[in-house]
């Protein structure tokens, strides 16, 4: 495409990314970069408008992703940019034929969720802790928040003082797509905010710092992704992604006996499907166990 404003303006990528005034201004960035880049690959096919796009080609640019080292994900995040676009230009009677149906972003040697291991668990919630070294009373309350109630990253540090309900024992988060949900916390979790909210969190502010900004990093600003990654890291001894303690969360309630759409609620997943990998990850545990312990196994 480069600076030829007529593809943009044919593909109608401001109409669509009005139709996505709902959703995050992240999710609108991404899906607009996403599509951005697919019609520059198909403008070098010689397709100039979404009516010239055919499925085939569609899953010769995702397989173009591959070959140049696109993570799974990145993969999985563009095909749904695509299928997000051509269902709102066949919904809106701009296409009579939607090219990304029965379109999959197929990648070989996909992974499943990684968990936290026992050890690591133990090392960021129950070990030994001073109470007057503030950053780590504030590590052992965002580890503690973290694993208790499922938390993306993003989630933890958009937290306000305001969002949680220590007495109630409830967090209040906002999700993806600006969409809120209330999440119980168990009593040590609790504990360890509590514990925090105290001098802790008062001798990291400055006059600089966001009043009502949950977690402060060492220079009194709002927490960050990247400061949240350092903390775990720190804390276990591994280079834990603070994700992992989201899928730990889910597998643990799944192997606990929790309802599907229980787990989808608390995770705040808009589809099932999403939330389904969980259980894969957890009939997958139990085989090694299985496998590791029965006598014939």
């Amino acid at each position: 495409m480069g600076s030829d404003a007529r593809p943009t303006r044919s593909w109608d990528l401001d109409g669509f990314e009005r139709h996505l005034a709902p959703r995050s201004a992240a999710t609108r960035r991404a899906y607009r970069t996403d599509l951005t880049t697919a019609i520059g690959w198909l403008g070098r096919l010689g397709v100039d408008s979404p009516t010239g796009v055919t499925r085939l080609q569609l899953r010769r640019y995702l397989a173009s992703l591959q070959t140049r080292g696109r993570s799974r994900a990145t993969i999985a995040r563009h095909a749904a940019s695509l299928r997000a676009y051509f269902s709102w230009l066949e919904r809106t009677g701009a296409l009579t034929e939607n090219p990304t149906a029965r379109l999959v972003a197929s990648v070989p040697g996909s992974r499943l969720p990684t968990l936290a291991t026992r050890e690591e668990l133990d090392r960021l919630l129950d070990a030994t802790l001073d109470p007057a070294d503030p950053v780590a009373v504030r590590d052992r309350a965002i580890a503690e928040l973290l694993y208790a109630a499922g938390l993306r990253v993003a989630e933890l540090c958009g937290l306000d003082v305001d969002d949680v309900d220590l007495a109630g024992r409830l967090v209040t988060v906002t999700g993806k797509g600006d969409k809120q949900r209330r999440l119980p916390i168990h009593d040590a979790c609790a504990a360890s905010v509590a514990a925090w909210l105290g001098e802790p969190r008062a001798s990291m502010l400055t006059e600089a710092s966001p009043a009502a900004a949950m977690f402060v990093n060492r220079r009194g600003n709002r927490l960050g992704p990247r400061d949240v990654r350092r903390v775990l890291a720190a804390r276990s001894g591994t280079p834990l992604h603070p994700h992992a303690l989201r899928h730990t969360f889910a597998t643990h309630l799944l192997e606990g006996g929790a309802d599907l759409r229980v787990v989808q609620e608390l995770l705040g997943h808009a589809s099932l499907t999403t939330t389904q990998v969980y259980t894969h990850v957890s009939k997958e545990r139990l085989q090694r166990v299985h496998r590791a312990t029965h006598p014939r196994g």
